[in-house]
């Protein structure tokens, strides 16, 4: 049996949010979420050389959203 520290510190580290965006690959799910509240859900299609801006496609009919690191938004590993 696992110590429950060791499982909560697990959770928490899939669950962090992301603070270099430059890091994200195309392809990787992730959920984009401002206070708390999941907005979007889907595949990383690209992100800028500066790792400010992220091109998100959804689940859906080619749907695409465009998510600025400046408008407070996280990006976490769905």
């Amino acid at each position: 049996m696992k110590a429950r520290g060791t499982v909560i510190s697990k959770r928490r580290a899939s669950s962090a949010a992301v603070s270099d965006w430059r890091s994200l690959k195309a392809g990787e799910r992730v959920q984009i979420l401002k206070h708390a509240q999941i907005l979007a859900r889907g595949e990383v299609e690209e992100v800028s050389v500066s790792g400010n801006v992220l091109w998100l496609v959804a689940a859906g009919p080619s749907v695409r959203h465009l998510f600025l690191k400046s408008d407070g938004v996280q990006v976490r590993r769905d």
